[in-house]
């Protein structure tokens, strides 16, 4: 957690108020946010995005594979089995990914993936034919795809920074490594993770239309009119159909020309180890959130501090997520909880505050001060005071992230023509029936959602949507519904695998 320096005043009376208004999105700047972020996209397609995946699974699938998900923080190893009516099998491991990888070498990384597969096939003696395993790569990392077996890493994010992978063929990285253990496992497909997440929910449910991710990270995948990808145009005349579009929305805006960028971003830019990169990412992913630091230090905990509240990671989005579940309340208690959330910020200050607080709120508080003695304080050292504080503060962070992760969502409706802004005419379905899931489900569009906001943070989805509908109107918004893809690293390759010859 780091110190505030930047606060328009400095009364503590006006302190909360002044950070609120720095974190605040209105619907204008909601709108500017999208518009921007259709721009980029339109430039994407020019020059950058397409997975050369063209089918998306329906359902009907069937087939034993293997798939390996490289994500931020753990590596994941799969035997996937679908049984061809919507429903499959997956027999998992997951291992942390060691910052020694991270920082490393390229080929120890590469070599240490091979290792864990190796582990895993012999840990269950589920292979033993003499032919090749076909396996499918999920791989969170913006790279340039020339096939869908190949694909040239452009950067690494998520506090990956190894070396010798930039601008080398990654599947070629993982099947060398193969090569030099001697395993009979061969890599067909390489995908990320949004990829996955997008066609993980269409067998399940039968179509996708956005796999999008927010998580450690955060990245965006949806199908698109492959006749949109002037990138395409020359490699394939004439080619009708669809493709997926890999838009790698963690860089958007890297110039920050549009983002509401507060002091607490640029000091988190700055200290980040790829300033000036993913600046989408750094104000919404599980990876950055807690490091936005707007916490008011000179107005907590008396002025005491430990050693893992200053240290990096020490105040978490895990905790934050602790935090928003201990305010969490019934609605029987509302007005109790309105009446004192109203207050003014003078009220908070007054030696009374904490004496006038109803049991309610008391209670929601006491938890939360719960979850801050995690930070190594002793008890009497963290108020409930502290607790309102910390707890309105991180609301701000959050909210905002939620927010523009709504633009990423209205962004995608718009450019696929499922919707439009409400700002430039009515959107698409207004006036007719059924519902926007976001794949094709009968007539219904799906979006498929993964990450640990979304499948852990209380309320993110819901101030998302909130967000979605100031963009695309209250009718089209409830037109939109949400499947949670947890298993999106077992189907992500699903379609090149079935296209090899049987093992």
């Amino acid at each position: 957690m780091v110190s505030t320096h930047t606060l328009s005043s400095p009364s503590p009376d006006n302190i909360l108020d002044d950070i609120e208004k720095q974190f605040c999105l209105d619907s204008d700047s909601l709108f500017k946010l999208t518009k921007a972020f259709l721009g980029e996209i339109a430039e994407g397609l020019e020059s950058y995005g397409p997975m050369y995946v063209t089918g998306v699974p329906d359902g009907t699938e069937t087939g034993t594979f293997l798939a390996l998900d490289l994500g931020g923080t753990n590596l994941r190893i799969c035997e996937v089995t679908l049984y061809g009516d919507q429903t499959l099998h997956i027999r998992p491991q997951q291992e942390p990914v060691s910052e020694t990888l991270k920082t490393g070498e390229a080929t120890a990384l590469f070599d240490h993936l091979a290792n864990s597969v190796q582990t895993f096939l012999t840990s269950s003696n589920s292979h033993t034919s003499t032919s090749p395993i076909y396996l499918g790569l999920t791989f969170s990392f913006p790279v340039e795809q020339t096939a869908l077996n190949s694909g040239v890493l452009l950067t690494w994010r998520k506090g990956f920074v190894a070396k010798g992978a930039i601008g080398k063929d990654v599947v070629k990285l993982l099947q060398d490594a193969f090569d030099r253990k001697q395993l009979k496992v061969k890599c067909v497909a390489l995908v990320n993770d949004t990829v996955g997440t997008l066609l993980s929910q269409a067998y399940k449910t039968g179509g996708c239309i956005l796999g999008a991710i927010f998580g450690t990270g955060t990245n965006g995948a949806y199908i698109e009119d492959i006749t949109k990808i002037t990138k395409l145009a020359n490699k394939l005349p004439g080619h009708e159909g669809h493709m997926i579009v890999n838009t790698e929305w963690g860089a958007f805006d890297n110039a920050r020309t549009t983002l509401p960028s507060t002091p607490f971003d640029n000091k988190l830019d700055h200290e980040s180890i790829n300033l000036g990169f993913q600046a989408f990412e750094k104000f919404i992913s599980g990876m950055y959130l807690a490091l936005i630091d707007a916490a008011p230090k000179s107005i907590l905990f008396s002025g005491k501090t430990t050693e893992k509240l200053e240290a990096k990671g020490g105040f978490d989005t895990e905790m934050m997520s602790e935090i928003e579940e201990g305010w969490d309340m019934p609605v029987d208690d509302a007005a109790a909880m309105k009446e004192t959330t109203t207050t003014s910020p003078k009220s908070i200050f007054s030696p009374e505050w904490e004496s006038t607080l109803p049991l309610p709120l008391c209670t929601r508080l006491t938890r939360i001060l719960q979850t801050l003695l995690k930070l190594g304080f002793k008890h009497g050292e963290v108020s409930l005071r502290d607790a309102f504080i910390v707890r309105r503060v991180a609301s701000f962070v959050v909210d905002r992230a939620a927010k523009l992760s709504g633009c990423a969502v209205a962004a995608t409706l718009v450019q696929t023509g499922r919707a439009c802004l409400v700002g430039a005419g009515v959107g698409v379905g207004e006036e007719g029936g059924g519902v926007l899931m976001l794949g094709l489900m009968g007539g219904t569009s799906i979006f498929a959602l993964a990450g640990c906001l979304i499948e852990k943070y209380l309320n993110f989805e819901g101030m998302m949507r909130t967000s979605l509908k100031v963009l695309i109107g209250e009718k089209m918004g409830e037109r939109v519904k949400v499947g949670m893809a947890k298993d999106r690293s077992g189907v992500g390759a699903l379609k090149q695998v079935q296209k090899q010859p049987a093992a």
